[in-house]
């Protein structure tokens, strides 16, 4: 066999050369396998029954829920301990296992309310979607409704300041959909992505109640603001902010912390938009270019019905 020491050198030298990329003499980090296992148990958890090899019985239900609350307890507070102790800002005299459990305590608070926004999220896209058949269809088969699952519920630990695990969770499910959602994002009732593929809603981004979205649709940041050092300047709004009853059709790019697309618009497909919308706006991609836009300004209008612009 022949020797590979050889090879060994270079790479040390690289791990010293280029240590930002190093995870040595710290902390562990949370497990991406283990937050695999995680998303999948949660899931379990909201939609009893849809993911299981076998069916569930009403009788069995409590036995089977509390079989996962407890299995997700364990994932869960292990995971939040790991991510709390990389947080720099913790105090080097702080529990971040206690902590952890109080987090978990919390999170399972919140989950009734995150399947009452799910019910909603479930009608949304059977009343959408005339190719849906059954409540059952969309559980199943629909990825915009699993990705939306997951954010909802690491929205929940995103809420609590738990750095890392999160996002692991979004991006979970990102890998699994296509759909890119921040665990930050703020999400309403009534949120249905159709196909889905290729969807990004960033952070800071607000979505108001009964929101339809279809694929190839981004909801991002337009420039990042930056310090005196250059450094680009965290937590800021830079995200939009999308009313009420808007819907966005295929491959809608949406841009901007200070742009907010008013209730009950539609953006047409194909729209790349950085300036706000009124309420009751139809927004169409046409033959005029989009220097038109500001020719028109986007001010409410006095009559009925929709304001429609060509861009």
């Amino acid at each position: 066999m022949n020797s590979r020491k050889h090879l060994l050198q270079p790479i040390l030298d690289s791990y010293r050369e280029s240590g930002g990329i190093n995870h040595v003499d710290r902390s562990n980090l949370p497990s991406k396998k283990a937050v695999s296992s995680l998303s999948d148990d949660l899931l379990h958890l909201l939609f009893p029954g849809f993911f299981s090899e076998e069916a569930v019985s009403s009788k069995e239900l409590p036995d089977a829920a509390q079989e996962i609350i407890d299995r997700i307890a364990v994932q869960l507070e292990s995971a939040i301990a790991v991510s709390l102790r990389i947080r720099q800002e913790t105090p080097k005299e702080a529990d971040p296992n206690r902590e952890a459990i109080a987090i978990t305590e919390r999170f399972f608070a919140g989950i009734p309310a995150v399947r009452a926004l799910l019910k909603t999220d479930v009608e949304a896209a059977y009343a959408g979607d005339p190719a849906a058949r059954s409540l059952e269809e969309i559980v199943l088969a629909y990825p915009g409704l699993e990705a939306v699952a997951i954010q909802r519920v690491a929205h929940l630990l995103y809420k609590e300041d738990v750095p890392l695990l999160p996002r692991m969770m979004t991006e979970w499910a990102h890998s699994r959909t296509g759909i890119d959602i921040h665990p930050g994002a703020s999400i309403g009732s009534h949120f249905f992505i159709d196909h889905g593929t290729g969807v990004v809603i960033g952070e800071t981004c607000i979505i108001g109640d009964r929101v339809k979205l279809y694929h190839g649709v981004t909801l991002g940041a337009r420039s990042f603001q930056k310090d005196e050092q250059g450094e680009i300047i965290k937590g800021l709004r830079r995200h939009p902010r999308v009313e009420d009853d808007v819907v966005i059709y295929p491959n809608g790019i949406i841009l901007g912390g200070d742009t907010v697309i008013g209730a009950r618009s539609t953006i047409g497909a194909n729209v790349f938009l950085m300036k706000s919308v009124p309420p009751d706006t139809l927004l169409v991609r046409g033959e005029q270019i989009q220097s038109r836009l500001d020719k028109k300004g986007l001010k409410a209008h006095g009559g009925k019905g929709p304001l429609t612009v060509h861009l």
